[in-house]
């Protein structure tokens, strides 16, 4: 029980604390506000329990670093049981009577035992755990001097992190944390005396050597919440403001499709200066738990490319502090090129999402990129000339590799069967082939045999021959809006032409702007992967396995915009499971696959920076997963997307792989599975 003067005291501590706390979050709301408008959000209570939910049972933590997550549980559910351990502490130091530590019937609260007992035996426990937890992390930090907290030296460093404002905010917490609770475990040591008093091992342990004291009751209250008082605002201007915000910002976390980038307003040029982000995307950084989670599943960062999505809302976060606490509001005025990212990070991008899935907290930081991407297109910036080249070539030709349009169906004038025209008759599946299945000729024979397979199993299909334009995915996500738009309006109306019931594509790029950005301009269409077709045809009889493929061992490389955005893994693994081969799946695999780094753009790209590519380090992984599993079986690299096809095979070459492992389309084990005759082209890309 504190004197007057004591309790005097505190309360004009707490007042200021509370004062300086609030100024904080102002500060934080009035910074965000400025951001761009972001696309509505519906029923807001429901997303901010769910995400409170997610929080609650450390849902999106447990998304990686299994052990770390587990440890991190101890901190959490410790920085929780000391809100209340606080709030009660505070209590029983104003208020006369309040005791919450004995609970006996000479106080004015009387409590039941079962309360008294359990509160002071969870509050007890939990401060080991935290204690533990925070030790744990600083000696991660400090000692073992984790790498994953580290930034590669090409990356772009606000000067504040590079002088060690992350380790500074890092010890300040850490330090606040272990003094908080040993303060808080003297104290209880110090009331404990002989009797029944509530069983509290680490407390009890501590009176053992400390004994019964006053004196220490009052030192220790003071150490312990006077750290509060001093912790409540520097939360507010440190990182760990994703105590408070994290939670919300999962909240408001985007809601329409993964695969599905936001339209830009039409007066919206894209990002070039901070504010120019959506109000979304500023409380990104404010929420940023700085774990460097998306950093570690980055294909470009790992490529050794000066692109860290963690280092872009750490920058972020420093810059606003710089502005507003720091009363430096000019820094807002420099391009965010200068300042959070550089412009080769920029184009370094992949746009797999592998950054905003595995993010804790809801964090876009691909979707920045793109703003940014879209920003120096209309600003005229430099760019690499095969994105260039790519980007003319579609403007002109409709397609990226510089082929004139009436080329586009020529490998279908080649087959011994007729294919339908879509736009001339009607037909129930309209196959969208998609650039690199219709011109690349290490592709085009795989083309041939899922046209080959759809005939036989008597489908209904036709494609749209020369009326056909690239979808635009990566057109829109290397920043070319006003191109993505055209093309759009090109398939839309050849789609129009047509007559049919759904859409079946062999590439997952075309698949995803299909079904989740065409809607946002008026096509509507019922899309499917062509590996939901095929397994369809199996499942209703239309195709059978007539020679189960057991001498094949084989793994599946998850293509990103049909996995990671939109859930398409089953399918494919239905299939390998159908046709008898021996499927053995790869570390990362799934929600977790790596990325080939054609995506984005990147495989336009004419320069080739030095170093392992994500393909061949793929490539790598499925070896060693080989490997672990020994046997004489002719060991298969399935992939289901052109890009893929061309990726992985040219990886096999550059890695010394060939005779290893083949690089095979899913339609190839389907023909032979089936029994259709491969054609000499086919077998030349089998082999």
């Amino acid at each position: 029980m504190l004197t007057l003067i004591e309790k005097i005291i505190f309360i004009l501590l707490a007042l200021i604390s509370v004062g300086f706390t609030v100024h904080g979050f102002k500060t934080i709301i009035d910074s965000v506000r400025k951001g761009r408008p972001a696309p509505g959000l519906k029923n807001i209570p429901a997303s901010l329990i769910k995400a409170g939910i997610a929080v609650l049972f450390q849902q999106t933590i447990f998304r990686a670093r299994k052990v770390l997550s587990a440890i991190h549980l101890g901190l959490f559910f410790g920085l929780i049981t000391y809100a209340f351990v606080n709030l009660v502490d505070v209590l029983e130091g104003l208020i006369p009577g309040f005791e919450l530590t004995y609970g006996g019937a000479h106080l004015v609260f009387v409590f039941p035992s079962a309360i008294v007992n359990g509160f002071n035996l969870i509050a007890d426990v939990m401060s080991g755990a935290l204690l533990f937890s925070i030790i744990v992390f600083l000696a991660r930090r400090f000692i073992v001097k984790d790498k994953r907290l580290t930034y590669r030296e090409n990356v772009l460093l606000s000067p504040k992190v590079k002088a060690g404002g992350q380790n500074k905010d890092s010890l300040i917490v850490g330090v606040f944390v272990i003094l908080h609770v040993a303060a808080r475990l003297l104290g209880q040591a110090f009331r404990l005396a002989d009797g029944a008093d509530p069983f509290m091992p680490i407390a009890s342990f501590l009176n053992s050597i400390f004994g019964v004291s006053q004196t220490g009751i009052h030192a220790a209250w003071w150490v312990s919440i006077g750290w509060v008082l001093y912790i409540l605002p520097y939360i507010t201007r440190s990182k760990h403001t994703h105590f408070t915000i994290g939670p919300v910002n999962l909240g408001l976390a985007k809601q329409n499709p993964r695969g599905q980038l936001d339209t830009p307003a039409k007066v919206d040029p894209g990002a070039k200066f901070l504010h120019d982000l959506s109000w979304k995307r500023i409380l990104d950084s404010y929420a940023c738990v700085q774990c460097n989670r998306c950093q570690d599943v980055c294909p470009a960062n790992f490529y050794g490319r000066p692109l860290s999505p963690s280092a872009l809302e750490v920058n972020k976060r420093y810059l606003l502090k710089e502005a507003t606490f720091g009363s430096h509001p000019d820094r807002l005025l420099l391009p965010l090129t200068e300042t959070v990212i550089s412009a080769e990070a920029v184009w370094s991008c992949t746009t797999c999402h592998a950054c905003v899935s595995v993010c804790p907290v809801g964090n876009e930081p691909m979707a920045d990129i793109i703003d940014i991407r879209r920003r120096l297109l209309i600003d005229g910036a430099e760019i690499d000339s095969g994105v260039q080249n790519a980007l003319q070539s579609l403007a002109t030709n409709g397609n990226w590799m510089s082929k004139g349009k009436r080329l586009r169906g020529r490998w279908a004038k080649e087959m011994d069967f007729p294919v339908k025209n879509a736009t001339e008759e009607p037909v129930e599946n309209l196959w969208f082939v998609g650039d690199t299945a219709s011109f690349d000729e290490r592709v085009i024979p795989n083309t041939k045999m899922v046209a080959r397979i759809f005939n036989q199993a008597g489908l209904d299909f036709g494609i749209m021959y020369q009326s056909e334009s690239n979808a635009g995915n990566d057109v829109r996500r290397v920043g070319e809006e006003g191109l993505f738009e055209q093309l759009v309006e090109q398939n839309i109306e050849a789609f129009g032409k047509a007559q049919f019931k759904q859409i079946v594509t062999t590439d997952p790029h075309s698949f995803n702007t299909l079904k989740n950005e065409y809607p946002q301009f008026g096509g509507k269409f019922d899309v499917n992967h062509y590996t939901v077709t095929l397994l369809k045809l199996f499942e209703e009889g239309k195709l059978t396995v007539k020679n189960k493929l057991s001498n094949y061992k084989v793994t599946f490389h998850d293509p990103c915009y049909l996995g990671r955005y939109n859930g398409g893994f089953t399918a494919p693994r239905k299939l390998l499971e159908l046709l008898g081969v021996e499927f053995i799946e790869m570390p990362r695999n799934c929600e977790n696959s790596f990325c080939c780094g054609a995506g984005g753009g990147q495989i336009w790209m004419g320069k080739v920076a030095p170093g392992e590519r994500p393909a061949e380090n793929r490539i790598k992984e499925a070896l060693t997963t080989f490997e672990a599993n020994a046997s004489d079986k002719t060991q298969l690299f399935i992939v289901t997307c052109p890009k893929d096809m061309v990726m992985y095979s040219d990886a096999v070459k550059t890695t010394g792989n060939e005779g290893k492992i083949e690089v095979r389309d899913i339609i190839q084990l389907v023909a032979e599975a089936v029994g259709v005759e491969m054609p000499l082209e086919a077998e030349a890309v089998a082999s």
